[in-house]
């Protein structure tokens, strides 16, 4: 539910302003100001400390405390909590030499009470308030399941002596866990909540601020304009906007209700039924968040997991994104053809040139992001932060009248509207961001108990007990872990949760299985199955959030987006076996593009298979061999080694065996 639904009056003025107050700080701290004026310069956990502060103080403010209140004024206890947040954040801003020069020695404070001298232990308890707030705010804005999740975790680290033989620990005291998870860098405010203030907020705000600024409904007009002519136009046109707005806003609830509003109504318009309506913008919407060069900045986050290049992570990614995008385009021609749908009407389909040359100027502060981060390699935080300034002067300029811009009134009313929709688009940027922040906070509780406990060490047995050493059904569980996690956990923090505990397991296990699996391949495994949770039923957000549009039923809208989807279900199975997928091993431009075009062909088969119409409706031997052709050039070692041995040379001068 909107904010606006939620309070009213001086209440969400109150809400807006900090949200407005966060947003100017990440721009402060993305900037160079602070370094040429010499003030207000933050280091890393201070600076984490303030994001996670404005964080909470936002979330008891506008999520209350029983999600049936529909109708919410905060009351004292959601005030009390708020600054009880702020205070337990800020404690880290304010005492961070103190707690550095500690070196993680919780202070305690001399008081005399009743003629009795006590040391009172006040960072002992600032931190235990800060973690159950956190919690209590994970409940709120996200859900119970992660709740539940980390508190096993908390409660693991504790008694971690009592646990079964196998995953025991000497456990944690409850200082050293209150002292490692809040007042350390290593977890609550570690890497995880370390990338969400650096960069993860910065592109949240400028695809808030691109939405606010009308470059949402732009990209739907140019793609209507491409190929709204064709059958099943405009399912190709909500694929290709919700690819647009998918990669910048990171989030596929939020490009569903984006893009939906105006897509789905319009399919529905030309023959499409309305589930099959709200199918294709949930696969669209969650696709969006694969597509290079941006990934809805899961590029930037994996980048930082592994300690590799932003430009290496969308070098890996791009095939597999773009041949699951060109396939679902694929699929909306599949459909219309199976409905005997044509394009729409010439009358309804706006002008490409004007449609292009009308909202050019929303392209440049893309472009701009593009180049600074690929051609002049700067670093997220900062190509993000020049790309909003950008759009910022965008805003400004798209007010102005250029017919009366001699008429200083006229010109200042035109800029003080300017700057209003920039205060607006950083209030709802800021706002977009709550729950994530949220998440990734307390995601950052599991990764803290994996490192302080030695967890992942402990796992990679259990893990191949379980399994038997069988990379397959380990392949198998992790999947079903980034889908059930995926039920109550946004995509970016159930990405961390999933490779945190499981990355690092799969490898070793594979490596021990004769496997060499590449540590990217494992982290993009990882990351496309936590994108399947949001079409997966039985909840799948992102259907129920597109059936409220086509007003179908969302189990129905999800099983069909599910159906859907599987396409992209396959392919981290495919890339894990055969990294030349990724571009791993690919030493020349030709050998890439043959990479591509194979791909491309065997998800085709695959598609037409799954769906069971090519040219006309698919007998079942046909289906099978569309899925022999799949296997065969996904796979076409896997098929030629069952048909002839592997080929080998044998070199006598080092004595040794070259495979091929």
């Amino acid at each position: 539910m909107c904010i606006r639904d939620r309070l009213k009056g001086w209440q969400l003025k109150f809400v807006a302003s900090i949200a407005f107050l966060w947003s100017l700080f990440q721009l402060w701290y993305a900037s160079p100001l602070p370094y040429i004026v010499g003030f207000g310069v933050l280091i890393d956990v201070p600076a984490r400390a303030i994001h996670l502060g404005f964080g909470l103080f936002l979330v008891f403010l506008t999520f209350p405390f029983l999600r049936k209140n529909r109708l919410f004024q905060f009351g004292i206890t959601d005030v009390l909590l708020s600054i009880l947040g702020v205070i337990a954040t800020f404690y880290l801003f304010f005492n961070y030499e103190g707690l550095v020069y500690r070196n993680g020695i919780l202070l305690k404070i001399p008081l005399n009470l009743f003629g009795n001298e006590i040391n009172f232990p006040i960072e002992l308890i600032i931190g235990a308030i800060g973690i159950i707030l956190l919690l209590e705010a994970t409940r709120r804005a996200i859900g119970v399941p992660l709740v539940i999740v980390a508190s096993i975790f908390l409660i693991y680290s504790i008694f971690g002596q009592n646990m079964p033989e196998i995953i025991s620990h000497q456990g944690l005291s409850l200082k050293r866990l209150v002292g490692y998870h809040w007042f350390g860098g290593e977890a609550i405010f570690g890497i995880p909540i370390s990338v969400s203030v650096s960069f993860v907020f910065l592109f949240v705000l400028f695809g808030s601020m691109l939405d606010y600024a009308g470059g949402g409904k732009y990209f739907l007009s140019l793609a209507i304009a491409l190929v709204g002519k064709f059958r099943g136009g405009p399912a190709k046109a909500s694929i290709m906007a919700s690819g647009l707005t998918g990669m910048i806003s990171g989030s596929s609830i939020a490009n569903v209700v984006t893009t939906g509003t105006f897509t789905i109504p319009i399919m529905k318009k030309t023959g499409f039924p309305a589930v099959k309506a709200g199918a294709i913008e949930v696969a669209a919407s969650v696709n969006g968040q694969i597509m290079p060069p941006i990934m809805g900045a899961a590029a930037f986050i994996i980048a930082e997991m592994l300690g590799i290049t932003y430009f290496e992570v969308i070098k890996h990614a791009f095939i597999p994104a773009v041949i699951v995008y060109l396939s679902l385009f694929w699929i909306s021609d599949l459909e219309a053809s199976k409905l005997g749908l044509k394009g729409m009407n010439k009358e309804d389909i706006p002008e490409l040139g004007k449609t292009f040359r009308e909202g050019l100027h929303f392209l440049i502060p893309i472009i701009l992001l593009i180049y600074l981060l690929i051609i002049k390699r700067w670093t997220a935080g900062s190509s993000v932060f020049y790309s909003i300034l950008c759009m910022m002067a965008i805003m400004i300029i798209q007010k102005i009248d250029i017919k009366n811009i001699h008429n200083p009134s006229v010109l200042i009313l035109s800029i003080k509207n300017g700057l209003s929709d920039i205060v607006k688009g950083m209030i709802r940027g800021a706002m977009n961001m709550v729950n994530v922040a949220i998440a990734i906070a307390t995601a950052g509780i599991i990764v803290g108990a994996v490192s302080s406990t030695g967890l992942s060490n402990a796992m990679i047995e259990v893990v191949e007990i379980i399994s038997g050493g069988n990379i397959v059904i380990l392949l198998f569980m992790v999947m079903i872990l980034c889908l059930i996690l995926g039920l109550g956990l946004p995509t970016t923090a159930n990405y961390l949760v999933v490779a945190a505990l499981m990355a690092n397991v799969i490898v070793e296990i594979g490596g021990a299985s004769g496997i060499i699996l590449p540590l990217i391949a494992v982290h993009l495994y990882v990351f496309y199955f936590g994108l399947m949770a949001d079409v997966t039923p039985p909840v799948g957000l992102a259907a129920y959030a597109a059936a409220a549009i086509s007003r179908a039923d969302p189990i129905r809208t999800g099983v069909q987006a599910f159906w859907y989807e599987i396409r992209t279900a396959i392919l981290p199975i495919v890339f894990i076996f055969n990294p030349e997928l990724l571009l791993i091993g690919v030493k020349s431009f030709w050998h890439g593009l043959l990479i591509f075009v194979v791909s491309l062909i065997a998800i085709f088969c695959f598609t037409s298979a799954a769906q069971g119409w090519f040219l006309t409706k698919l007998r079942w031997y046909e289906i099978i061999f569309l899925l022999l052709i799949t296997i065969s050039m996904f796979r076409p070692d896997f098929v030629l080694n069952r048909i002839y041995p592997e080929y080998t040379v044998f070199n006598q001068e080092f004595s040794k065996e070259i495979t091929y």
